[in-house]
């Protein structure tokens, strides 16, 4: 913090920004750009770190304060608890600063800042009372209070290949180029790591859990340019893609190439993943087109044949689960076990399965109160104990919410099991949630409904009871690609025309209960769009039997615990389709398992 300070005084800054970002807007940062975490102690992947001359603050939201205050604490950076939009509360942060008379600068990384988030921020700076504020973002703010910062990562970029990668790279630049076509455009500029890896059928490990590499494509008529860095492409598969009409290119060779477009140029930049740095690179005279990129949104419709790979990644990973809970509950009051021997020995097991490539997220395994955290990972400083062999350390809930990458798919699965008896009050909240988990799980939709109007059904259960969780029902899922994706979020977002759901995506139902101090319960699968047969295929336009439907196929294969069930909440179609759907994980999984983890899947699978 006070090399910062140095710069910040040798620069004129009165305050500098470190968002958790890079040139690609990832969720998950190479080790180069994990600044903020790098000054604030604050190693949550989700927040922003302002520094001024002799105060410091972390902006982060609700599902990080209690990771957040135990970080910070004797660091001198202060918390602010987000609820709501960030960019008010860094303006009112900044508003109270004492810097003295003319204009104060905010210094930040234009290259790592989104594009929109950036707008907002200069908006809010020129709409301040009292000191006048000025966005500064031409500079890389770390380069000089980071002497020993991580280079860019090295790992070779290889292909996703046939059978799991089951349309040929040509035929998406094909597709991508109809698009743009279609909408006049002549150039597409793609900065995001899952969009590149998915057109060109590449993937990559620069990015931990993510198999992507850092890169931008530029697509043109008849070629397109990859900018990556040197040596992370062999030759062989150079040539590979030169066939295809793509050449590699220097990685520092993008922004040069995009101020270099011709003056005639139609470029289409999506604006929500666009940094602010890419953008003032494209020349004047060059007509943007902002839309969200058209690899996004084909992308998110998996292929019957990609839909029938991930449904056997979903299969080896529940039979990876049976493996490790068969030992875990024999191991229970007999062997040492702690939060960090979960995310151990589930990893094992998942890494002896057929195409495991890594983990897809941080493994979180929340014992009892940890489990309230919503976003809790175990530390080798900070973890609970569940078991020694002299016995239970204590009896209550242990939340595991994992996940992997396969060649044929990536999957993240919660599940919340009993440790010893569970009390009355944790099985009627565990029954609540599973309520909600099964409701939306159960739902047929109109075709092309918006992803945020499916919310409130997997809340109805809680919300008729006074309660609710704070954290969106559902996500989008990569295929062998981000476990995070978009455009669809079943959440409370504000609906936009682009989160429109289709047959193909594949998404997460995952609804939870957290009493802070207490336990915390999410019960998660994710789910599959396919489409329904209409109720009347010959009904009029304008009649109520008209259109298209959609439905979820649950593809998680993971036994739910029903000792934590109180059996007197649930209707009897609700037990129906938890009986169904234990039939069904049997029926997959049993031929992947034996010995042990076959007797516990049978006795998990019992009808309840």
């Amino acid at each position: 913090m006070a090399a910062l300070r140095t710069t910040m005084a040798a620069r004129g800054w009165q305050a500098v920004l470190l968002p958790s970002s890079d040139p690609h807007l990832s969720e998950y940062l190479p080790a180069r750009w994990e600044g903020r975490a790098h000054f604030s102690g604050f190693t949550g992947s989700s927040g922003t770190l302002l520094v001024a001359a002799d105060r410091a603050a972390l902006f982060t939201d609700s599902r990080y304060w209690t990771q957040a205050e135990a970080e910070l604490a004797g660091t001198g950076v202060e918390l602010v608890k987000l609820d709501g939009a960030p960019v008010p509360a860094y303006a009112a942060w900044l508003g109270a600063l004492p810097v003295s008379d003319g204009p104060a600068t905010l210094a930040a990384d234009g290259a790592v800042m989104g594009l929109a988030q950036t707008q907002q921020l200069r908006d809010a700076l020129a709409g301040m009372t009292g000191t006048a504020w000025q966005l500064h973002t031409r500079e890389d703010v770390l380069a000089e209070a980071w002497p020993d910062r991580p280079a860019l990562p090295a790992a070779p970029v290889y292909e996703h290949l046939p059978p799991h990668a089951s349309t040929p790279r040509a035929d998406k630049l094909a597709a991508v180029r109809a698009a743009l076509q279609e909408r006049g455009a002549t150039h597409h500029w793609v900065a995001t790591l899952d969009d590149l890896a998915w057109v060109l059928n590449l993937r990559g490990a620069d990015v931990e859990y993510n198999p992507v590499f850092l890169g931008h494509l530029l697509i043109a008529p008849d070629r397109a340019e990859l900018f990556v860095g040197a040596g992370k492409v062999d030759a062989a598969l150079a040539a590979r893609l030169a066939a295809d009409g793509v050449h590699c290119r220097p990685y520092g060779d993008a922004l040069a190439a995009l101020a270099a477009l011709p003056a005639d140029a139609v470029l289409w930049l999506d604006p929500k993943r666009t940094t602010w740095g890419l953008r003032e690179a494209v020349p004047e005279g060059v007509h943007v087109l902002e839309a969200i990129n058209p690899s996004t949104l084909a992308k998110s419709r998996k292929t019957e044949a990609e839909a029938e790979h991930i449904r056997e990644a979903m299969a080896r990973d529940g039979a990876a689960m049976c493996a490790f809970y068969a030992w875990l509950e024999q191991a229970l009051g007999h062997e040492a076990i702690s939060e960090l021997t979960i995310d151990e020995r589930m990893t094992a097991e998942r890494a002896r399965q057929p195409g495991y490539v890594s983990l897809s997220f941080p493994t979180i395994a929340g014992f009892n109160a940890n489990g309230a955290l919503p976003h809790y990972r175990a530390t080798p400083d900070a973890y609970a104990m569940i078991s020694t062999p002299e016995g239970l350390v204590a009896e209550g809930l242990l939340l595991i919410d994992s996940g992997a990458q396969y060649l044929g798919g990536t999957t993240d699965i919660t599940r919340v099991w009993a440790i010893g008896t569970p009390t009355p009050a944790q099985k009627r909240d565990f029954t609540l949630v599973l309520k909600g988990t099964m409701a939306l799980s159960r739902t047929r939709f109109p075709k092309g409904t918006l992803a945020p109007m499916l919310d409130a059904i997997a809340r109805a259960p809680l919300w008729a009871e006074g309660l609710d969780f704070g954290h969106g029902t559902g996500h989008g899922v990569g295929y062998f690609l981000n476990v995070h994706e978009g455009p669809q979020s079943i959440s409370k977002a504000v609906p936009h025309p682009d989160m429109a759901m289709h047959a193909g995506m594949i998404t997460s139902i995952e609804p939870g209960l957290y009493r802070p101090g207490q336990w915390g319960i999410r019960i998660e699968n994710l789910v599959l769009n396919v489409a329904v047969p209409s109720v009347r295929p010959d009904a009029e336009p304008g009649t109520p039997e008209h259109g298209d439907y959609l439905a979820f196929e649950t593809l998680s294969l993971c036994p739910i615990d029903t000792r934590c069930i109180e059996r007197g909440l649930l209707r009897e179609d609700e037990v129906a389709w938890l009986d169904a759907y234990h039939q069904t994980v049997r029926d997959r999984l049993l031929p992947l398992v034996d010995g042990a983890a076959r007797d516990w899947l049978v006795a998990r699978t019992q009808p309840l």
